[in-house]
């Protein structure tokens, strides 16, 4: 009897964790499936949030834009600058004010960051003009909506950028 009750309540577990194992896969709604690349852009896992945005964007309805920026997110947080600036930067053109703000704001720290690896690489007037680009992202983000910048390090990236600006 004993053995017959272990054996169900196994069967039970195994089914439950096969099916646990699948996660983002198997039904899931939208906000369940939100709530998995979000998570996964948190702990890091970009190429996995990058797939989960990919996913929901093309039943996102008037959350497009927010997922877009979250993917562009991911995207430079992968270390993928030259994506994230491009994708950010076509949310950009799309949007008005806050949202446009932070499209923005990606778009130049990935700007940024694109433009110190070619800078490193020899590439001086690509990495150049990757920071000057960055330079004017940055600049009407802080114009436009400075309560984006509340700890002043889209501004300490700005001065940074304007001294290698300079030095080059």
């Amino acid at each position: 009897m004993q053995v017959g009750s272990f054996s169900k309540a196994g069967m039970v577990l195994g089914a439950a964790l096969l099916l646990g194992s699948c996660g983002d896969t198997i039904g899931g709604g939208f906000q369940s499936q939100y709530a998995v690349a979000r998570n996964a852009l948190e702990v890091g896992d970009y190429a996995r949030a990058k797939r989960g945005y990919q996913k929901l964007l093309s039943q996102a309805g008037p959350l497009a834009p927010r997922l877009q920026l979250e993917y562009a997110h991911a995207e430079l947080r992968g270390g993928n600058y030259a994506e994230a600036a491009r994708l950010a930067g076509d949310l950009a053109r799309s949007q008005q004010g806050g949202a446009r703000g932070a499209a923005l704001a990606v778009q130049g720290t990935a700007q940024h960051e694109q433009g110190l690896i070619l800078l490193s690489q020899g590439q001086t007037d690509a990495g150049k003009a990757q920071l000057t680009a960055a330079q004017t992202a940055l600049a009407e983000v802080l114009k436009s909506h400075p309560d984006l910048d509340p700890l002043g390090s889209m501004a300490g990236r700005r001065a940074s950028i304007a001294a290698r600006l300079k030095a080059l």
